[in-house]
């Protein structure tokens, strides 16, 4: 399933300052859609790499709600036995 992730914060923690947090809303192909914030280190990187180190922080729980709702919207058919 085809994801997209779009940024919807990126700030610095304010709880800790070497830290910058990002918001990404993942959306299905489908419109089904998921914010997800996580706290990185900045250091030297650039606003792409913070980016990615917060998609990788999230990744496994981003991986588990996709499947969690891959199936939602579609329609079950009873004749076949599949899920269309």
């Amino acid at each position: 399933m085809a994801v997209k992730y779009e940024i919807n914060m990126f700030e610095t923690d304010p709880n800790d300052a070497s830290k910058t947090f990002v918001t990404l809303v993942v959306t299905t192909e489908t419109g089904k859609s998921l914010a997800i914030s996580k706290s990185v280190t900045t250091g030297s990187n650039t606003d792409a790499q913070i980016v990615k180190a917060a998609q990788t922080a999230a990744q496994s729980e981003i991986d588990t709600w996709v499947s969690q709702v891959s199936n939602i919207g579609k329609v079950w058919n009873p004749d076949t036995e599949k899920i269309e």
